[in-house]
């Protein structure tokens, strides 16, 4: 089956997201500037075998009319889709990402590839999600994945949840109103160096490619509330303190 865009009645609040690029007026989110140097990374990549096509899917729910009284229209059921992965996995153990995962042989596009990979973790329809728009890909270093966001809606929300304990250890559809109450948003630092938004919801941390996606869109959707992008935090503490671990 193909899975095609469709812009038809796209709710009002989440036209913004469908008509921008991600954005970093902060200048505190490196998962964004991967865009601009992927060419000359994915030769590096190249070179030893590691890239591979992947793609996720970015799926937000909530009332299709815009609330009159918030910023941006946003609904107060408003809220996107996320998992948290597996322990045992052997690349990103523990995170909490986005439904998706690598390209197979014989799927059709992104799309195709996001929606299939979020039926098999959190056994969504994919029938029931209108998707809106491709966001440019972003490299993932540490897995060598060449990473399509595919924005959608969840036209129809049905029931979701773990499928394999193998793959993930919770679904949740987290409200956006979590994600952008200043109070649950900082910036983590790695051990290692790498620095990066972050955002404390629902007994998770949410950090990496998945907060630099969130935070992007976040960015140019109208619905942002000014927050203390200079409040930098120990990743390894702000995991510990959600019970988490690196």
């Amino acid at each position: 089956m193909r899975y095609e865009i469709s812009t038809d009645e796209i709710p009002s609040w989440l036209r913004a997201v469908t008509e921008h690029d991600p954005a970093d007026p902060t200048g505190v989110n490196p998962v964004l500037r991967r865009t601009v140097v992927r060419t000359a990374v994915r030769k590096v990549a190249n070179a030893t075998g590691r890239t591979r096509d992947a793609a996720v899917l970015v799926l937000f729910g909530g009332a299709q009319e815009a609330d009159p009284n918030t910023l941006g229209g946003l609904p107060d059921d408003a809220n996107v889709l996320l998992t948290q992965r597996a322990a045992t996995l052997r690349q990103h153990s523990g995170q909490v990402a986005f439904p998706g995962g690598a390209v197979d042989p014989g799927d059709d596009g992104p799309i195709f590839t996001a929606l299939r990979e979020a039926e098999e973790e959190t056994g969504l329809d994919p029938a029931s999600v209108q998707p809106l728009s491709l966001l440019p890909k972003i490299f993932v270093p540490p897995s060598g994945f060449d990473v399509t966001p595919v924005v959608g809606y969840w036209r129809t929300p049905g029931e979701v949840g773990v499928v394999s304990e193998q793959e993930a250890t919770r679904v949740a559809r987290v409200p956006l109103a979590d994600l952008l109450d200043p109070a649950n948003r900082f910036v983590v630092r790695h051990p290692l160096g790498y620095m990066g938004p972050a955002f404390a919801v629902d007994g998770m941390l949410v950090w990496g490619f998945t907060a630099g996606v969130l935070a992007g869109l976040l960015a140019v959707s109208g619905w942002e509330k000014e927050w203390d992008y200079h409040d930098v935090r120990d990743l390894q503490a702000s995991l510990a303190a959600v019970g988490m671990t690196l």
